[in-house]
């Protein structure tokens, strides 16, 4: 028989009062900010009381590389918590918000899916609190004072041939990828080419989710560096007068949201960076809140644990000094057929419903030994233990099942279960639920200590290269001659010694999207630094990946519509 569709799931659920849910995480209904039926985001006084409690467990959900077909990380995230709930656990988790350029694009819904859902999804996947809309705004509010104020005298002396500051839209629009701006005469401005990112990639996103409290975001946006001056020093927003007002327009962005799971489960969603061209994490004081109100908080990080695994550990943990207890490897047999080279060795191929659920036991173990193994190893070496979760399928066949399982722990599991939460909600999830919980406790208890691949000073090229042999496996990096110079002129500004954000394909350790499986003897081409000093960190870009995704050939977006009632048709599967 046929599951109901997510949507329909969704709308047959009972959505307890927000105040019920927040009371379960000891959160009172004065400390709420209603923004909807059954969303709210807690008060800055709530929030700053709840970061000097006691904090409990990290769990960071991750993945192999993804495929054209998913691997259900965050069902997993949503099922895990709901299992943890179920077992009689302290439990919620941490997720990002959606982006409506994936969202009318080719994924058509980020709330998790089947019985592992976060409601209201329908909000939740459509502006839901305004959160993205704040940081665009702010951003583009930047952009503006930026051209303005070259205009009305140019105080500053920032050249205009030397602006770094793109402008960003919370949409898939390939033809803003590069643009010129100014048109039409003096009384328009001065024309100069420009760009627009995705909101995700705003450095005003990434400055959201990595500041600690409002006066920490308020400095970081005064940090942000906007270009050059004309004497080659760098100019930043808090010279041209932007920084205050950048601010206040994410005075409430900056309060994380609480929604629930299907299960009246507490859930948050803050933040919505990629983890391909940003750090791809949820926000630092949302976890804070979290872990001072529950025991275990199940966070995810985007794509496969190359992407925003890495860079929780590099990034994310660098700021908010809290690296995971326990890593959960979420992976499917299928990901590992066309690791394994089931279908193939083109990357982004589609294989049939019949190739995909043809049963293949060598090409499973292949894909395990090569990609999972890789993973596995990887996450192991920053000192916490790895629970492998594979997310099972109705085609997945016993055979395939079990290889996968025995390549997992010849790889160094701490543990390997069957998940099946899309169809079962928290009651599919309490294998996982349990050693997740045994793997905690072992690891507070008797654990090793974190251990990154450098140390915070370590120079950009060297943590770069460290990156690159030791997470990719590639013989090293080929900087192109323009991304150099602009390396030693962020050098010779002081930022030298920031963390680095891979900006990468997703879909292999390598830059190549084609390169499946896990290559090796490769070399990473590097073709531009962008400075994000106020998120504190460089982005390197590597081969041709870009910071606007454009859409696909058809739109998740085509097959939506509204009827005469205002209710949402043909949406989020």
């Amino acid at each position: 028989m046929l599951m109901a569709s997510d949507l329909n799931i969704a709308r047959e659920a009972t959505l307890e009062p927000i105040e019920t849910i927040a009371w379960k995480l000891g959160i009172s209904s004065h400390e709420l900010m209603p923004m909807g039926r059954g969303m709210a985001k807690i008060t800055w006084d709530a929030l700053s009381q709840r970061f000097s409690k006691p904090q409990g467990s990290l769990v960071l959900v991750t993945s192999v590389n993804p495929t054209p077909f998913g691997e259900g990380k965050t069902v997993t995230t949503i099922g895990l918590t709901q299992a943890l709930c179920a077992i009689g656990q302290s439990a919620t988790c941490v997720i990002r918000e959606p982006s409506m350029g994936p969202v009318f694009g080719i994924k058509g819904g980020a709330a998790g899916g089947g019985h592992s859902q976060v409601i209201p999804m329908e909000d939740i996947n459509l502006h839901f609190t305004g959160d993205l809309h704040a940081v665009t705004s702010a951003h583009n509010l930047l952009s503006a004072l930026i051209d303005n104020h070259i205009k009305q005298g140019n105080e500053s002396q920032l050249d205009p041939t030397r602006v770094f500051w793109p402008r960003v839209i919370d949409m898939n629009d390939r033809s803003l990828r590069n643009i010129v701006i100014g048109l039409g005469g003096p009384a328009n401005g001065n024309p100069r080419q420009d760009r627009f990112d995705i909101t995700a990639a705003s450095e005003v996103m990434a400055i959201l989710v990595l500041a600690n409290d409002y006066a920490d975001l308020r400095k970081r946006i005064g940090e942000i560096v906007v270009g050059q001056s004309i004497s080659g020093n760098p100019v930043k927003a808090e010279d041209i007068g932007a920084a205050g007002s950048m601010a206040l327009l994410l005075r409430n962005a900056f309060l994380p949201n609480l929604v629930q799971t299907l299960e009246g489960n507490p859930a948050f969603i803050h933040g919505g960076p990629f983890a391909n061209i940003a750090h791809g994490n949820s926000s630092i004081i949302a976890d804070r809140l979290a872990l001072g109100a529950a025991d275990i908080v199940v966070t995810e990080a985007g794509f496969g644990s190359d992407m925003g695994a890495e860079k929780f550990m590099h990034i994310k943990a660098a700021n908010s000094g809290k690296a995971p207890d326990c890593v959960v490897m979420n992976v499917t047999v299928r990901s590992m057929k066309l690791h394994g080279g089931a279908f193939g060795s083109r990357g982004g191929y589609r294989p049939t419903k019949e190739e995909l659920e043809t049963e293949d036991v060598d090409a499973v173990m292949r894909g395990a030994q090569g990609n999972l193994d890789r993973h596995i190893k990887n996450m192991a070496g920053f000192g916490m233990p790895v629970i492998v979760s594979i997310n099972r399928f109705a085609s997945d066949t016993d055979a395939e099942l079990d290889a996968l399982r025995t390549a997992a722990r010849k790889s160094g599991a701490a543990d390997v279960t069957l998940t099946e939460v899309h169809a079962n909600g928290g009651k599919g999830g309490e294998q996982l639920a349990k050693a997740v919980v045994a793997a905690v406790h072992d690891h507070v208890a008797n654990g090793r200590p974190f251990t990154p691949l450098f140390t915070a000073d370590t120079p950009v090229l060297e943590k770069m290269e460290s990156i690159a042999k030791r997470i990719y496996k590639a013989d090293g990096i080929d900087v192109s001659s323009a991304a150099m110079k602009q390396l030693s002129k962020l050098q010779s500004w002081g930022y030298g010694h920031l963390p680095v954000c891979m900006a990468k394909t997703q879909y292999s350790f390598s830059h190549d999207p084609g390169q499946l499986g896990a290559p090796v003897g490769f070399t990473l081409p590097v073709g531009e630094f962008r400075l994000n000093a106020g998120a504190g960190f460089i982005v390197a870009v590597l081969g041709n990946m870009m910071t606007m995704p454009g859409l696909p050939k058809r739109p998740a977006a085509l097959d939506m519509d509204m009827d005469e009632n205002g209710k949402l048709t043909g949406v989020f599967g």
